[in-house]
Formats: C-alpha cells, structure tokens, sequence
C-alpha cells in the first residue's frame, strides 16, 4: 500500500484528514503525522512515504523551503499542500518546485480525492505500485533516493539560493554547515552535495570567500585595525584569518590595505590637481 504522511499543526484536520478519507479505495495507509515543520521533516526521513498532505505555514516553518527540501531529497515523494495560505504567487511558486496539488482550506471530499487519485497517478507511471514498500534504513535521510536529475531541478536551484543568502547574512557568526543545512531543512551531506554541484565550492571555500570580500571591504577604512576586522567578519583567530586572505588574494591584509589606500591617495591627489 502507498504510505501517506500527513503534516499540520492543527490536530482537528490530521484527524479528519486520517479518518474521513477512504484511503484504502487507492491502496493508501497514513502511517505517521507531525504537528510542525522540523517534526515533518523527521518523520517522513524515517518512514519514507510516498504520499504527502502538508500545510505551509506553521509555527517555525519556511513553506518553500521545506517543500523544496522534500523534492529534492525524495523525487519520487508526491506532495499536496493543504493550507488556509491564499496567495497566487505562493502557490505558483511551490508548484514549480515540485507540489502536485495546492488545495484551499477548507477542502471538499470530492477535491482531495481528486488529488489522491492523481497522486497515486504520478507514482504508477514512475513505477512505484506500493505493494513492497522499501523502507530507509534508519540514519540515512533518504539520500540513495537523490538522483543527478533531483540536483539540477529547481528545487535544488532554491536550496542553494537560500543556503547562500543565508552565508551572506550570517558570515560574521560562527556559522557551520549544520546550522545552514538545518534552515534549508536538508541534511548536511544533501547540502554539501549541491553547493558543490551549483558553485562548484565547498560551504567552507563559500564561507570565506564572503569573509574576505567583507574584510576587503573593511580594510579601506585605515582606522580599523586588522584583528578588529578579522573578528567582524567571523574569525576567532588573527592568524587563521591571515592565512585565509593571503590564500584568497596573493598578498596579506596589510600589503592589501597599503595597495588599496595607495591608490585612494593618488585618485584623490589627480582630483586636486596634484602632482
């Protein structure tokens, strides 16, 4: 039978949903339910569904995000968004990254059945029938079922988008691939598999790239000593910081600083009339 998962924070439409439904007319079962985002995220990790219903906004969750993370760690999972969220955009938006229907509350019978149906569709064309279930083994978070297709969707293309804004805000912090990885709702070694796909760099060469641009940045203002700026762009450590900038640009920070006020000075002296 398909294994169905159902994810809302409301325990009244997990209730109705599971007992009002006639899964068994298309050889379905719900076999788990989760109350918030991270909750939903763990169980359909574990039990490996095929189906889906899910809302999108509740309490702590980034709805496009964790649909996005769904589709590309599961590309065979089939997805129906169930919400009172009443916006066009949204719901174009999860489409693109993978939802087969984005159904209103409150839903009639006769439209969730129309999803169900459609959904049970898809999997019988990919040729999953639902009569021997393979289970995941517990500790691996679904990634034997990532293909190179599932890395080039757009799904992947949002993850990626979001993991580098994410770097960008957050550069300054002690920022880990952990933490980037739990805020696009993929596990660490899914992510680290897409920004090498999409950039071509690991999180840590990300990382300190943004670093040293930021520290770039801040070396123009003569004022500011090196440790100073070393610890506003993230580094604990003056020499680990050094190290980096000098891999990076060829030079180290104060022969950077020197080049780049040298030529403030000269711009400034041919704007004067100097010479």
């Amino acid at each position: 039978m398909y294994r169905v998962i159902l994810v809302d924070d409301e325990p009244i439409i997990v209730e109705g949903l599971s007992r009002s439904v006639p899964w068994e007319k298309w050889n379905c079962r719900v076999v788990a339910a989760a109350h918030n985002g991270l909750e939903g995220k763990q169980v359909i990790e574990k039990e490996n569904p095929d189906i889906v219903f899910m809302d999108i906004c509740m309490p702590e969750l980034d709805g496009l995000a964790m649909i996005a993370a769904i589709n590309s760690q599961f590309p065979d999972l089939e997805v129906c968004v169930l919400t009172g969220y009443r916006d066009f955009e949204f719901a174009k938006e999860a489409i693109r990254l993978g939802v087969t229907r984005f159904l209103l509350k409150p839903s009639n019978m006769e439209e969730l059945e129309e999803a169900i149906e459609k959904m049970c569709e898809n999997l019988k064309k990919k040729g999953i029938t639902g009569e021997e279930p393979e289970k995941v083994p517990e500790g691996d978070s679904g990634e034997e079922n990532l293909s190179e297709g599932g890395e080039e969707s757009p799904s992947g293309s949002f993850i990626v988008k979001h993991a580098l804004a994410y770097i960008e805000e957050h550069y300054e912090q002690k920022l880990t691939l952990g933490e980037v990885a739990e805020k696009t709702y993929v596990s660490q070694w899914h992510l680290s598999k897409l920004l090498n796909r999409h950039t071509g760099q690991s999180f840590s060469d990300i990382l300190n790239h943004v670093r040293m641009e930021k520290a770039k940045e801040l070396l123009k203002d003569p004022a500011l000593r090196i440790g100073t700026i070393s610890e506003q762009v993230g580094f604990l450590d003056m020499a680990h910081f050094s190290r980096v900038f000098k891999k990076q640009e060829g030079v180290t920070a104060n022969e950077y600083r020197n080049k780049i006020l040298g030529k403030q000075k000269n711009s400034s002296r041919k704007r004067n009339g100097e010479k």
